[in-house]
């Protein structure tokens, strides 16, 4: 996550001013303002300040992931929020004729960031700025994250497949 402090100050609802302080180590938040500041890097104050840590190894089980479900889509992110994780997993499903986005959303990954998909079963279409590509199953791709772009399921089949996002890889 690349936020700048205006984001993450708009995202914890802490001043500008107070992240700056922080960041710079100028004054310690209390803990209310530290719980805001997780918050807004979607972590928990736990793992903000590094306290559930034990260990360089962090186990996420099957079905345990942070998971969403959105018309037909299906979401479960298996990398943990840690502090400073520069790329994400997830794995998808997508029912027939359900997609992750439609044309003309905004894209939801930072600039330079770049995503490669691998389809674990049925076929799927990645539309990314503009041009369409048919990918079946064992097929694998990688694309410019930070353009406009969506998978639909076409088929008449589940669609399912894993997604890594790295960020700002990219262009300089």
């Amino acid at each position: 996550m690349d936020l700048s402090l205006r984001d993450l100050a708009e995202r914890s609802g802490v001043s500008p001013p107070m992240l700056s302080q922080v960041e710079r180590g100028e004054t310690s938040p209390t803990l209310a303002v530290a719980g805001k500041i997780a918050g807004g890097l979607e972590l928990t104050l736990s793992q903000l300040l590094r306290l559930d840590e034990m260990g360089h190894v962090v186990v996420v089980r099957s079905g345990e992931g942070r998971s969403r479900r959105r018309k037909g889509h299906r979401t479960e992110e298996l990398t943990p929020p840690l502090p400073g994780q520069r790329a994400d997993v997830s794995r998808h499903s997508l029912e027939p004729g359900a997609a992750t986005g439609r044309t003309g959303d905004p894209p939801l990954h930072e600039p330079g960031a770049r995503e490669t998909a691998v389809v674990l079963a049925g076929t799927l279409t990645l539309l990314v700025d503009g041009d369409e590509h048919e990918l079946r199953e064992g097929d694998s791709v990688t694309f410019d994250a930070d353009l406009p772009h969506h998978f639909e399921n076409r088929s008449n089949e589940l669609a399912r497949f894993l997604a890594v996002v790295a960020a700002g890889l990219r262009r300089g």
